[in-house]
């Protein structure tokens, strides 16, 4: 085990990030999503049917990669895509019945996901939260709807668990 007393703040915390998300994808595989794939589900069951392109905004990764996990979604149907009616060019994003089980697994998998209090405490929520909206907010009042910025670099789909979860 490397020395991590010796580590930088950023390094720790985005080493806890990929762990977090490899033993998410781990454990989500048997109910067929990944991380990705529930952060979008989520959103959907809380604000409803959206467009891929709003949806992108809010996740806060690029449009080109929610396009990536909406497919994956829609081949296993736990989402459903149709024209909009307003703009042909987009289409409308919902979550079905088979995305809802999911969503409901994803959460017993997250309560078990670590043993402890390690991750559910409430100090290191806020802090997480804090380090969010601080290095978060100069990069998203900027972005647009087409020009959503990727968390994790372009076509990632990391630590953008953080920024919903």
């Amino acid at each position: 085990m490397p020395d991590l007393e010796q580590w930088p703040t950023g390094r720790l915390l985005t080493t806890a990030a990929r762990l977090v998300e490899h033993a998410w994808n781990e454990r989500l595989v048997d109910i067929g999503v990944t991380h990705a794939g529930v952060i979008a589900l989520g959103v959907l069951a809380e604000q409803g049917a959206m467009t891929q392109a709003s949806l992108a905004q809010i996740v806060r990764v690029q449009a080109q990669t929610m396009g990536k996990t909406l497919a994956r979604l829609e081949t296993r149907g736990h989402v459903t895509r149709v024209r909009n009616d307003l703009d042909r060019r987009s289409h409308v994003v919902s979550i079905s019945p088979a995305g809802r089980e999911v969503l409901d697994a994803s959460d017993d998998i997250e309560r078990t996901l670590v043993a402890g209090e390690g991750l559910v405490s409430d100090e290191l929520r806020l802090h997480l939260q804090t380090v969010i909206r601080e290095l978060g907010a100069p990069r998203w009042t900027s972005a647009t709807s087409a020009e959503c910025v990727a968390v994790d670099g372009p076509g990632a789909e990391g630590p953008a668990a953080i920024v919903s979860g």
